[in-house]
C-alpha cells in the first residue's frame, strides 16, 4: 500500500481537487500495476499559523508524506525517476497554485502489512493479478502465490 498524507493549509483544496489529486496518485500506482485499493490518500488541513518552515510561519506550504509497502524502489536511477514522476503528478496542485512543497517517501517491510486480515500476495503472483482485477482483498491459496508463468531451473546435474 502506498499511504499518502497530504498536509495542506485550510481551504487549499476543495472536494473536487481532492478527488482529482487522489485519482492522479492512484493512476501512477495502477500503471505498475498494483491494486487500486492499495492506494490511500488522506488530506490533513493545517490551521493558519500552524505550519512553520525554518522557524517561521509558512501558510503556503504543502507536505506530502508517503509510506510505500507494496513495492520498493531498487537503486538511485529508479528512485530519481519516481520522485520526478510524483512531482509531475502533483505539480498542478502545488507549483501551479503558488505553493511551496516537499515530498518524502518511506519504504516499510512488506511482511508487516495486511488488508482485511489478508497478507498481500507476492509480487506478480496469480493472487496479486486477481486482486488487481477484482480491486479487493480476498483469501488465496498456496498455488496462487506462484507467478503466472512459473519457470523452474534444472536440478543439480553433476551428481
Amino acid at each position: 500500500m502506498p499511504l499518502w498524507k497530504v498536509y495542506h493549509p485550510a481551504g487549499a483544496y476543495n472536494v473536487e481537487d481532492k478527488n482529482m489529486l487522489s485519482e492522479r496518485i492512484t493512476s501512477i500506482y495502477a500503471s505498475i500495476p498494483i491494486p487500486k485499493f492499495y492506494v490511500v490518500v488522506i488530506f490533513e488541513e493545517t490551521a493558519e499559523s500552524s505550519c512553520f518552515v525554518g522557524g517561521k510561519p509558512h501558510n503556503k506550504f504543502i507536505r506530502f508524506k508517503v509510506d510505500q509497502i507494496a513495492r520498493t524502489l531498487p537503486g538511485p536511477v529508479i528512485r530519481e525517476w519516481w520522485i520526478k514522476t510524483i512531482d509531475d503528478i502533483i505539480a498542478p496542485f502545488v507549483r501551479d497554485r503558488g505553493y511551496d512543497w516537499e515530498v518524502s517517501i518511506d519504504e516499510t517491510p512488506f511482511d508487516l502489512w495486511s488488508l482485511q486480515g489478508e497478507i498481500p500476495p507476492p509480487f506478480e503472483s496469480v493472487a496479486e493479478k486477481r486482486w488487481v482485477k477484482e480491486n479487493k482483498a480476498s483469501p488465496y491459496t498456496l498455488s496462487e502465490k506462484l507467478p503466472l508463468n512459473v519457470v523452474l531451473s534444472p536440478g543439480v546435474t553433476d551428481r
